[in-house]
């Protein structure tokens, strides 16, 4: 690592990760609760779950603008504001449109924190520690999914109102993230590409790469020359940018076909499906957040050396094993009580080493700076659209196929996911952005 400053900026950004990742999986401890205390019928149980994932969608197909517009930084601080407001509001809410309209704002925030976040240290991050870097704020999504399941479980036993607690405390970890805010530089390139801000833009390349900075400096303006020449550079459907755009969509699309987000919401709904009682579904969700953690700790340790697509086909096979398995357990309908949650973590751990650590560094990566912002936010809002569709639709296809059939149209997505990766996928890992988009773009 050339800079410890370039650590820091990175941990600070890659908390709006652990806010990303507390606020997503927090729902799911006091979902029923929620369901009881507004008395909701089964559509309005679902909207409320799923309200979150439509905000994030919006928020990641718009993160773009304010991206570009006003920088990553500022737009990092309406990020900040946004969780504040959202774990506030949420905990006191006494009408649930009230509650509905502070839990769409929280998913605002995660939907610009996903495009916003991993550009930003993308962006900032040398090119032979960039896959650990942005891949911090995966690991810090895990460890707020983590935190979360654990909160959920300790803050269960406060009484009735512990859904309040288990929303409201997600304010300590926000308030501390836009404080933090202050102490990070604008990315360079954004100060290039859009403000023409050199003297800015040297400064903060000094601080990352202080003995070639000024080659990364004429590199980066000859990126943006190269492509600022053409007609329609900063139009992402030119044509010119079908590959990235490609690998994007479809990167996003298999993320969340897996299940993951799934099992993240309805974790303990799953559990009990597979015979466990209610305390016992709720204290294994805490399991899932520690297989999670560990694994993608694990990960950005391998990301940089052996690379992303290396991992992905790891963790693809991994994938298709593990879901199979569950598919067959509630199938044979045996011991389902013990070795479906066995699966289920197997399917975390192998999830948490290839997709869940990959996603965000391999979309930051693909794009040219003219259009990383747009690149981001359409490989984000895929990756949410997809989210927001699985969320809503699989408590009931989980009550109508079944958990065997369920669990297997996963397992089958993550074969064509494998033949993706060993096809088509390229390999990013140890270039520069600047040589990533030549090999990608220019190729």
């Amino acid at each position: 690592m050339k800079s410890r400053s370039v650590v820091g900026w990175s941990v600070v950004v890659a908390l709006g990760g652990f806010l990303f990742g507390f606020d997503t999986a927090v729902i799911s401890g006091a979902e029923k609760s929620i369901q009881q205390y507004w008395k909701l019928s089964v559509f309005q149980h679902g909207l409320t779950i799923s309200i979150a994932l439509i905000g994030t969608v919006i928020g990641a197909m718009l993160g773009s603008r304010p991206s570009d517009r006003f920088g990553r930084k500022n737009t990092l601080y309406f990020v900040a504001i946004a969780y504040l407001l959202s774990s506030l509001g949420t905990a006191l809410a006494e009408d649930w449109w009230v509650f509905l309209v502070f839990r769409f704002l929280g998913g605002l925030g995660v939907g610009a924190s996903s495009v916003t976040a991993p550009i930003y240290i993308s962006e900032i991050s040398p090119a032979e520690s960039r896959g650990r870097l942005v891949g911090l704020f995966q690991f810090n999504v895990v460890l707020g999914i983590l935190i979360s399941y654990l909160s959920n479980y300790l803050l269960s036993q406060t009484g009735e109102h512990s859904w309040r607690w288990m929303l409201g405390v997600q304010a300590v970890p926000s308030v501390i993230f836009l404080v933090l805010m202050r102490f990070i530089p604008e990315s360079p390139r954004w100060l290039i590409l859009k403000k023409q801000a050199y003297e800015r833009a040297s400064k903060t390349l000094r601080t990352i790469n202080p003995l070639n900075w000024e080659q990364e400096l004429n590199n980066i303006k000859q990126s943006h020359n190269e492509l600022s020449d053409k007609k329609d550079s900063e139009r992402l459907f030119s044509g010119r940018y079908t590959r990235p755009i490609t690998f994007a969509v479809i990167f996003a699309f298999f993320n969340q076909v897996s299940g993951i987000n799934a099992i993240i919401y309805y974790a303990p709904r799953i559990f009990e499906m597979a015979g466990l009682g209610a305390h016992s579904s709720l204290l294994s969700t805490v399991g899932i957040g520690l297989v999670n953690f560990t694994f993608t700790l694990l990960a950005l340790n391998f990301i940089d050396k052996v690379g992303r697509r290396m991992l992905m086909l790891i963790g693809s096979a991994g994938l298709i094993i593990s879901l199979f398995l569950v598919a067959y357990t509630f199938y044979v309908q045996a011991f389902s009580g013990i070795a479906i949650p066995i699966f289920i973590m197997l399917f975390i751990a192998f999830f948490a080493f290839s997709q869940g650590a990959v996603i965000w560094v391999f979309i930051s990566e693909i794009f040219p700076n003219q259009v990383r912002a747009k690149g981001q936010t359409l490989g984000s809002s895929t990756h949410w659209v997809m989210a927001a569709l699985i969320a809503f639709s699989f408590p009931y296809f989980a009550e109508i196929l079944g958990g065997a059939v369920t669990f297997s149209f996963f397992g089958v997505m993550m074969v064509l996911q494998l033949i993706f990766v060993w096809r088509f996928m390229p390999e990013t890992k140890g270039k520069s952005l600047e040589q990533v988009e030549k090999s990608i773009i220019l190729h």
